[in-house]
């Protein structure tokens, strides 16, 4: 069975062969490119001095490369977007070393000089003239928005137009790129392809809404303000959704045309909503304000292609998932199986027949930075034997692999999964 074949069974809540593994088909299931350059010197698959590229500069995840996805089994591959988090490409890569000492790669327009206090400053599409959008502190591990915001403003000030301005239909060069590139990928690869979604679908992602990839972002572009928005300018933010929504469903019928049935998934939404303890809004609140456009959106979608439709929000989300089912998303990640009401096996129980479980491997906020190599390993079988009866379950740790993680927590992960994955 190819890898292709076994991520399809498993959505299609079907057995496979064995349980389909993801790592770093997404900005949301990759791995720190410290840890990544960790695990491959440990592995074999590069020397200490050789540089691994940075996918992601925002969070500063390292690509997963063919090399790495043969050992480990893994069976996705990522069809990336043309531009980055900032706004640029991913190209003319240049060395550079992590404060750690990681040798990397990143592109051309990667800022690598430090500030007077020796802090990283990213700018929206390279461009130093305009204010940072990222800024990474000495020592860090990844980048912190930088909210540009004006201090005040009147609501009178506020237009759809300009809270959606980074909404925008994809252009003929970025239709052919993802026509060329998606072709490859189906034609000389036998992975699942993981597409991270058109502009217009993600309605509300706090991760974009301070505008990262823009020079001048107006509208409500600081996070606090915009969690706050959500119950005191619902209206407004009615509007911003339906014009997103309007955008959206052009560029997924774009999009569509130029890659057509190639990939397998599709990520909509990755907005959170949940924080540890319990849904960040009631439902009623998601019913009102999410749920229509992403109802219209994922309808789309089922009535068009073969596409699978992933949302990931992190937390406590258990009260919201009947919503999230009749909205139609097929797949949920990342199961934050230490949040509260997110044991797996009644998330398995009650959701498992037609949700797919993307993720839920390993606690990666405790379990594999701070525990123990048996710890991480009975951490797997556990979740690994809560999850993966009649298909629906791609493993994946809980979120990204984050950096300092012992190298025997790291094998042990990998290693324990490979043990336990065949039905």
């Amino acid at each position: 069975m190819t890898s292709r074949e076994r991520v399809i069974m498993a959505l299609n809540h079907q057995q496979p062969d064995k349980v389909p593994f993801d790592l770093g088909s997404t900005l949301i299931t990759g791995i720190h490119v410290s840890s990544l350059h960790q695990l491959k010197v440990e592995l074999g698959l590069c020397g200490e001095k050789d540089p691994v590229k940075v996918f992601d500069p925002f969070q500063m995840l390292g690509e997963v490369d063919d090399d790495l996805r043969k050992v480990l089994g893994v069976d996705t591959i990522p069809l990336p977007g043309v531009n980055n988090f900032f706004g640029f490409r991913n190209e003319n890569w240049k060395p550079w070393t992590f404060f750690d000492g990681t040798p990397v790669l990143v592109p051309e327009k990667f800022n690598t000089i430090p500030d007077s206090n020796g802090d990283i400053f990213q700018y929206p599409e390279g461009d130093q003239s305009v204010i940072p959008s990222g800024r990474m502190p000495v020592n860090g591990f990844f980048h912190d928005a930088v909210i540009r915001q004006k201090p005040f403003f009147d609501d009178s000030e506020l237009t759809v137009e300009d809270q959606t301005e980074e909404c925008r239909l994809l252009n003929e060069p970025e239709l052919q790129y993802y026509e060329k590139e998606s072709k490859r990928l189906f034609e000389e690869t036998d992975y699942a392809i993981i597409f991270s979604g058109v502009p217009g679908t993600n309605l509300g992602d706090i991760a974009l809404v301070p505008g990262p990839g823009m020079k001048h972002p107006k509208g409500i572009r600081d996070v606090e303000e915009w969690y706050v928005s959500l119950v005191t300018r619902k209206d407004f933010l009615k509007d911003v959704f339906s014009r997103m929504c309007t955008i959206g469903l052009a560029n997924l019928k774009l999009f569509y045309e130029a890659v057509g049935d190639r990939i397998q998934v599709i990520i909509l939404s990755g907005t959170d909503f949940g924080s540890q303890q319990s849904p960040f809004i009631a439902p009623e609140l998601y019913r009102e304000l999410f749920k229509p456009f992403h109802r219209e959106m994922n309808e789309w979608i089922h009535r068009h292609t073969s596409w699978k439709v992933f949302i990931h929000t992190c937390g406590s989300i258990f009260d919201l998932l009947p919503d999230m089912q009749e909205a139609g998303f097929d797949i949920l990640n990342p199961v934050q199986i230490s949040a509260t009401k997110m044991d797996p096996q009644t998330l398995k129980k009650t959701f498992g027949k037609s949700l797919t479980f993307w993720g839920g491997g390993v606690n990666t906020q405790s379990t594999l930075p701070f525990g123990s190599e048996e710890e991480v390993e009975e951490e797997v079988k556990h979740l690994v034997g809560a999850f993966k009866s009649n298909g629906g379950f791609v493993f994946g740790s809980v979120h990204n692999i984050q950096a300092s993680i012992p190298i025997e927590n790291l094998l042990a992960f990998f290693e324990t999964f490979n043990l336990c994955r065949q039905y």
